[in-house]
């Protein structure tokens, strides 16, 4: 699980520099100024949560049921979050919204939030071993 969570942190980190151009260039033509707010906010949050996947993987070792737990819902909620809210832009701006992914978004958002309470308690568990 260990290798996997830095390869999907690299990718989303990656992935949300791409989206992050592609919104600042390619989209401003096609979209409303409260269009290019949600996805910058998809991109910005899939940013954060890419960079906490990779200091998680290199923080944990992924032995314990409680940071495997942390990763997959970290790698889910940024999916869930960010790209329903991709999904939701661009297919509004062709005025076929998709809304099917409304509910996706803060269900990746609740996934989010207990892969950063997760990372806190885990955190706490090894950090007399982290010296911190």
């Amino acid at each position: 699980m260990k290798e996997a969570v830095l390869i999907i942190g690299g990718i989303y980190g990656a992935l949300a520099v791409i989206f992050g151009a592609f919104g600042a260039h390619g989209l401003k033509k096609f979209l409303t100024q409260e269009q290019l707010k949600s996805f910058e906010t998809g991109v910005k949050y899939q940013m954060y949560h890419a960079l906490l996947l990779i200091l998680s993987g290199v923080i944990f070792p992924f032995i314990g049921f409680s940071q495997n737990l942390m990763g997959w819902f970290l790698i889910l909620g940024v999916f869930f979050f960010s790209f329903s809210i991709y999904g939701l832009v661009l297919s509004s701006s062709r005025d076929r919204k998709m809304a099917f992914l409304g509910p996706v978004t803060p269900l990746g958002g609740l996934l989010l939030v207990m892969g950063w309470i997760l990372f806190t308690i885990n955190v706490a568990s090894v950090a007399e071993f982290l010296r911190f």
